[in-house]
């Protein structure tokens, strides 16, 4: 198993927490807090406590999901260098390129203006 394949399970693990954290929130404040707080007020644990775990716990797993992202980017940059370029293969080069010592036998002007 390549370091990119565990990159992109991680990846898919985390987006998928994201959006567990994010669609359990509610925009106006209710979500998940508003169903812990009981209503009124007598709260265990608070409805304040709940939200502002799920608004870290939004920002935190955001930041893993980009830090992730760029690692995976920078994993794949290190797999292609390893395996070598063939443009940078000397003998590919050479091997490439006619010899210098042959010119070519004739040069016609295929413009059709013959002057």
């Amino acid at each position: 198993m390549s370091t990119f394949s565990i990159f992109i399970g991680l990846i898919i693990f985390v987006a998928f927490l994201l959006i567990i954290v994010i669609m359990v929130q509610n925009p106006k404040g209710g979500g998940l807090a508003s169903s812990f707080g009981g209503g009124g007020t007598q709260q265990l644990g608070g409805v304040q406590k709940t939200t502002d775990f799920l608004d870290k716990s939004t920002w935190t797993l955001a930041t893993i999901l980009l830090a992730l992202i760029l690692l995976s980017n920078i994993s794949i940059m290190g797999g292609v260098g390893k395996k070598g370029s063939k443009a940078m293969d000397e003998n590919a080069i050479e091997n490439a390129l006619p010899p210098a010592d042959t010119t070519p036998a004739d040069t016609q002007d295929t413009t059709g203006d013959n002057k």
